[in-house]
């Protein structure tokens, strides 16, 4: 059973940045086959996968709202999947979650979280954002 623990949310001003970490246990032999992703829901809106990353070979997926602004990486040995976010703005301001999907890659769908389900989740940390 994969477990997901994310750490790193917070309060920032406009123009600000954090790094958001997700710890992942649990897995055997398909970690190097997983999708591994940043979600974020804000109060009254849909979830809205922001990033997503191949753990296995590197490749990268951003939504349109935060390109240029957020860096999803991840360290393979500590099995942490990171989100650097970088010129924050209120509209940022959500719940963020990190999820996976174990065998993600074999899906086809190069991670995109618009058409992969990602199937094990966190249980989320705040981010707000000031102006």
């Amino acid at each position: 059973q994969v477990q997901l623990v994310e750490s790193g949310g917070g309060s920032v001003q406009a123009g600000g940045s954090l790094r958001l970490s997700c710890v992942g246990s649990g897995y055997t032999y398909t970690y190097s086959s997983s999708c591994m992703a940043w979600f974020r829901q804000a109060p009254g809106k849909e979830r809205e996968g922001v990033a997503a990353i191949y753990i296995g070979g590197g490749t990268t997926y951003y939504g349109d709202s935060v390109k240029g602004r957020f860096t999803i990486s991840q360290e393979n040995a500590e099995k942490t999947l990171y989100l650097q976010m970088n010129n924050l703005q209120p509209e940022d301001t959500a719940m963020y979650y990190c999820a996976a999907n174990p065998r993600g890659w074999f899906a086809g769908a190069n991670c995109d979280p618009g058409r992969l389900a990602y199937n094990y989740w966190g249980q989320g940390t705040q981010v707000t954002v000031s102006s």
